[in-house]
């Protein structure tokens, strides 16, 4: 029979307290909170083999988030989307304590008191070698109707020790995990607002509103490459699509669009019906103004690619194809807080912001999907055509406008807009 090791109650007391130390640290990551609570588990004595938390989280692609600790790979963190947020918790351990207000149950594996009444006991003891296995509930909050799991911590621990864990392992294993589930609970509120602002806001607005920029006048004058796209002929796809066939058409497009720019390094700043406005931030000096020139032109290149593929698929199954125009432009910009005093909004605003929108309404009357400023075009040493100098409403002076060569050219002219206004 394997030595039973005796556990330092000292060390345990220090994990408890490192536990709340931790969570007060901006630094710290529910990753790195989960591994070293386990190494500080077996540093103390306990004989652990494997652990896992899962809880809900707030995100627009992930549901819940599980970490998955073992001694030789450390903590792994899983994602795990909306559609599978409930994946695996029918027919588990946790269900049957989230439903009989249960805090913890106890199975041990092998031997003449193993019980594996639950389909994942047998797993952890044939794949993980293990002998004794203690799951837990720490809820935030009543579960509420209609919801399987509550909020809170659902975690479980698994030793490989012949004799499994000692009543001793396990009122320290249960004091730990509560004291771990006030910190996640701290982290997890603190990501939870992190991907709300970031998911709202854009990621660099997000982050200087987490940074203190909160107050309506709040800005800075940037110099950067406007993007404005905007789609075609929504107003009457909406009157003659259903509702959910307009957002996902709607939703593809921001894909094919806000998608390229985001992936590009570009940052999306706001979504105006189904235009969207972004920026490309520029760096130091001439090379970081052809940096963010070059990072639109791709994110345009890229764009058009993805709404071909859209298209493809959308041809094929007898749905209308998006089209859409995209305006690129260079020049200062305030960047900040606009709105009322509890209401705010960041975003761009200026002349050049309403040039860039101006120049996209030129794609609707000269056929070209992407038309650039001269203040953008003089960046890139790519072929343009050359589309002559146009009155654009709203701009005191006439703007020399190209179109990039080899991009796609947009649908057929409109007779709604103006057509271009050769300057005098």
């Amino acid at each position: 029979m394997a030595e039973t090791k005796i556990i330092d109650n000292v060390l345990i007391n220090d994990i408890a307290e490192w536990l709340s130390e931790e969570a007060l640290r901006e630094e710290t990551s529910l990753g790195g909170i989960f591994d070293g609570t386990c190494k500080r588990l077996l540093a103390a004595g306990v004989p652990l083999a494997r652990g896992q938390v899962g809880f809900r989280t707030l995100h627009p692609l992930v549901g819940t988030v599980v970490l998955l600790w073992n001694e030789q790979d450390g903590c792994t963190v899983i994602p795990i989307s909306h559609d599978r947020k409930y994946a695996g918790w029918e027919g588990s351990p946790y269900e049957f304590l989230a439903d009989n207000d249960v805090p913890h149950l106890r199975r041990r594996l092998v031997g003449e008191d193993a019980i594996l009444d639950y389909s994942i006991l047998e797993g952890l003891r044939d794949n993980n070698g293990g002998t004794d296995y203690i799951a837990y509930l720490v809820p935030f909050c009543v579960k509420l109707p209609g919801e399987p799991m509550p909020d809170g911590i659902a975690g479980s621990w698994l030793t490989r020790r012949e004799n499994g864990f000692t009543d001793t392992d396990i009122a320290a294993l249960l004091r730990v995990g509560r004291r771990m589930a006030l910190a996640i609970k701290v982290l997890i509120k603190r990501e939870v607002t992190e991907n709300i602002v970031h998911a709202y806001l854009g990621r660099d607005a997000g982050a200087r509103v987490l940074d203190g920029s909160i107050q309506r006048g709040d800005h800075e004058k940037i110099h950067a490459v406007i993007w404005f796209s905007d789609m075609r002929r929504s107003t009457a796809l909406a009157e003659e699509l259903e509702p959910v066939a307009f957002f996902d058409m709607v939703n593809r497009y921001f894909e094919c669009t806000a998608g390229a720019v985001k992936d590009g390094g570009g940052e999306v700043l706001r979504f105006i019906g189904d235009a969207v406005l972004a920026i490309f931030t520029i760096g130091r000096g001439k090379a970081g103004v052809t940096k963010a020139c070059k990072a639109a032109i791709k994110a345009a290149k890229d764009a058009e690619r993805r709404c071909a593929d859209a298209n493809a698929e959308r041809a094929g199954a007898g749905l209308p194809l998006i089209e859409y125009g995209v305006g690129l432009h260079l020049g200062d910009v305030i960047y900040g807080n606009i709105g009322l005093p509890d209401r705010l909004e960041f975003s761009v605003i200026g002349a050049a912001a309403n040039e860039a929108a101006r120049l996209e309404g030129q794609t609707k009357v000269s056929g070209r999907r992407v038309i650039a400023s001269r203040a953008f075009a003089d960046n890139l040493d790519i072929d343009w055509d050359d589309l002559g100098d146009a009155e654009l409403a709203g701009v005191g002076e006439a703007m020399r406008l190209f179109a990039p060569r080899g991009l796609g050219y947009g649908p057929p002219p409109s007779t709604s807009v103006p057509p271009l206004v050769p300057a005098v």
